[in-house]
């Protein structure tokens, strides 16, 4: 498993292509690719990581992931244990900016959008009141093409650009990716393995021998290409889960989450769960049912 340089399977003179993805559940490896995305996922739920950066995704989001930023939106477990052919939907709009001549860009009629483009290097996450919008508009650039889908695409971010604010960004602060491919085939590795053993009690030496290097090495290596402890990552992707179940209401209480998603004891769970998310498992739970009331 390595970061792969991912290539759209389009027409080469294509600068903007789509691809529909309905599958028993979403990717397995870590990626990049030179063009910008635009993803809609219409269907599933699971785990985005960006950079260095990782968050739960369900059904109705919409992100914009930047050229080159290494990602992966892996589906939660239960997919993979019930393939069902359709369980995961998504449309991912690849744009590959290397194709349109830059002075195309600085036309003063384009400002607005270049200087969005120039904002999404480390990923966006669109806030929710616009979903239902550009979902309707990323249907719609499906069934375009040429330069058609090429206007379609430049009215969507004409759309982010004028209409939308409150991005919540996909970056802790660090917007460089400098993984050669055997550094992105250990990152993935260490991802991977995060994600499919989180509730169970990852020591730093069974963490480190996945990525096989020493343990002192090991921090220093996670370190300096996250810019945060792996104990720091591996609470983020427990609190997602966390987040996850509260959601789902199928849980017998909070302390029964805490030991479901590998945490010791409960009062240790509220307090990074509270430090993660800005307030307590219950008053996440307070603010989701005020939502969906």
């Amino acid at each position: 498993m390595k970061v792969l340089q991912f290539t759209p399977p389009v027409p080469k003179e294509d600068a903007v292509v789509v691809e529909e993805d309905i599958l028993p559940h979403f990717y397995n490896f870590l990626h990049r690719h030179k063009e910008l995305q635009i993803s809609l996922i219409i269907k599933g739920e699971g785990t985005l990581i960006a950079g260095n950066y990782s968050q739960a995704f369900k059904s109705g989001d919409v992100y914009v992931i930047g050229a080159n930023q290494p990602h992966i939106f892996k589906s939660d477990p239960a997919y993979f244990n019930s393939p069902e052919k359709d369980n995961a939907h998504a449309i991912h709009i690849f744009f590959d900016l290397e194709r349109i001549p830059d002075a195309f860009f600085h036309l003063p009629e384009l400002s607005s959008i270049r200087k969005f483009i120039e904002s999404c290097t480390t990923g966006l996450q669109l806030p929710e009141e616009h979903s239902a919008h550009v979902a309707a508009a990323i249907k719609k650039v499906t069934s375009k093409a040429n330069l058609e889908r090429l206007l379609g695409l430049l009215e969507i971010f004409q759309y982010f650009s004028k209409d939308v604010t409150g991005w919540k960004s996909l970056s802790t602060g660090f917007s460089s990716y400098p993984f050669s491919e055997s550094e992105g085939n250990r990152m993935n590795d260490i991802f991977q393995y995060t994600l499919e053993n989180y509730a169970e009690n990852i020591t730093l030496n069974k963490i480190a021998s996945i990525a096989h290097i020493t343990p002192h090495a090991f921090c220093k290596y996670f370190k300096q290409h996250t810019r945060k402890t792996y104990n720091n990552f591996l609470n983020e992707v427990r609190i997602n889960e966390a987040c996850k179940k509260i959601i789902s209401g199928n849980y017998d209480g909070i302390s029964t989450i805490a030991y479901k998603t590998g945490f010791n004891s409960a009062i240790n769970f509220n307090r990074v769960f509270k430090k993660t998310t800005g307030m307590s498992p219950s008053d996440y739970k307070r603010e989701f049912r005020h939502k969906t009331a």
